[in-house]
């Protein structure tokens, strides 16, 4: 052990939950090497910030975080600020000489360099510690890393490489160690799940759900978040739909519906139509969610419109969406025909007011019909917010539980009826009859 025993920490990590899992990990390797965590920075001798550089709105709010953290270090005087992650990756030569304030830089995953620049003397483990004050309960389990699909609008090739697939035995382990530490709902994330051992030569997401429902306890919830369409199938949603603990939900970005649009963005313009018409087949409540982007180079007016009809026709239960961005390094960035603000401001209003109308006929749908919801907080009346398998944690919705019969305690799961429904939540109740037994 060297010199940084009993330095306190802060991590701030930032973007997706797949960061979250690298900042996770990251924390576990410092409290081996004798660093304390803290949960704020105002408390810390030194910064690490985790940062996300996929598109140009985060780029710019991960620079801005940055900035407040070398303001407080000038104020406080901090002993060191490091900067870490995707935007190291992305941009790591052009931040160094803008700013000469942080002390220390390095890529996605690198802990080697983060343990060596704050003077620890560790050996790195693959452990994974929550930071202070996150929730033990829902826990983000990351099967692979990087891509192989080429989007013309994306830099994640670029930033994380090409697709590497993590073996079955060591993330059936990871989960069974989450479980432990009290997971109630794990997540299984990558930048396209439906990839998964592709880059070892077939595809064993099936093979992955079969392993981790053999070796998790039966009440623990698997939900999978990112799919491409392209790779997911008819076997698959089956597999979904029936399964004992994972949940029938879907995250399966879109992007587009136009074929020519799909095309230019490099994903092909394959019958997407079908793949959610069949899980709505299997399962009439199957949980769909995607993501949209307007304004890319050259969508017409019909291109525009076809994505409307789409969308109207599928109805989503949850949809993001956002405006095209010429993201530096991207093919999509020097296509001619580039929207402008105004029109692609005018469709995203009109794409997600069109959304809107369905979400809440979705959410209608539940009044009445009682659910298994994880609570997630409690609150001083009584009162708690929770989620069922329609509600991914951090970007969907949350359900209100009300009871006048028992005490919510936050990481069980309860029987609750939805009694009220709006475009993005639900309200319930819950009966002490219903409640599940701890």
């Amino acid at each position: 052990m060297g010199e940084p025993a009993n330095k306190r920490i802060f991590c701030l990590s930032l973007g997706c939950s797949k960061n979250a899992v690298d900042s996770e990990r990251i924390v576990a390797n410092l409290n081996d090497a004798g660093f304390l965590m803290v949960s704020e920075a105002a408390s810390a001798d030194i910064v690490i910030v985790n940062t996300c550089g996929f598109i140009r709105s985060a780029v710019e709010e991960n620079i801005a975080a940055i900035l407040d953290i070398i303001e407080l270090k000038n104020r406080r005087n901090l002993e060191k600020v490091g900067v870490i992650g995707c935007l190291v990756a992305r941009y790591g030569e052009e931040l160094k000489r803008e700013l000469p304030e942080v002390d220390f830089w390095a890529g996605c995953e690198d802990i080697t360099s983060i343990l060596k620049s704050l003077g620890a003397i560790s050996g790195i483990s693959s452990r994974r510690s929550l930071a202070p004050g996150r929730s033990p309960y829902v826990r983000y389990l990351k099967i692979s890393e990087g891509c192989n699909m080429a989007c013309s609008f994306c830099a994640i090739p670029s930033i994380k490489g090409p697709l590497l697939s993590r073996p079955i035995a060591d993330l059936t382990h990871e989960a069974e160690v989450l479980a432990e530490a009290g997971a109630a709902e794990i997540c299984l994330v990558a930048q396209d799940l439906s990839s998964y051992g592709t880059d070892k030569g077939a595809r064993l997401l099936i093979p992955l759900l079969d392993a981790l429902e053999s070796s998790l306890p039966s009440d623990i919830w698997i939900r999978l978040l990112y799919l491409q369409p392209s790779g997911v199938d008819r076997a698959l949603l089956e597999r979904v739909a029936g399964g004992r603990q994972v949940l029938p939900y879907l995250d399966m970005p879109v992007q587009h519906a136009s074929p020519r649009i799909l095309g230019l963005m490099n994903r092909g313009g394959g019958d997407i139509v079908s793949i959610f018409e069949t899980a709505r087949a299997i399962r009439p409540d199957f949980a769909l969610r995607t993501t949209c982007m307007v304004g890319f180079p050259g969508e017409t007016r019909a291109d525009f419109a076809s994505l409307l009809r789409f969308v109207d026709r599928v109805r989503f239960d949850r949809m993001g969406a956002f405006e095209f961005s010429p993201e530096e390094g991207t093919a999509a960035a020097g296509l001619p025909g580039q929207v402008s603000k105004r029109t692609k401001k005018s469709r995203l209003e009109r794409l997600m007011s069109l959304q809107a109308e369905i979400s809440l006929s979705r959410q209608s749908a539940f009044v009445g019909r009682e659910l298994e919801v994880l609570v997630d907080v409690t609150n001083g009346d009584g009162s708690a917010e929770g989620r069922s398998f329609r509600e991914a944690p951090e970007v969907d919705g949350v359900i209100d539980l009300t009871s006048s019969e028992i005490t919510f305690r936050v990481g069980e799961k309860v029987r609750a009826t939805i009694t009220e429904a709006f475009e993005h939540d639900l309200s319930a109740r819950v009966d002490a009859k219903t409640a599940v037994p701890a």
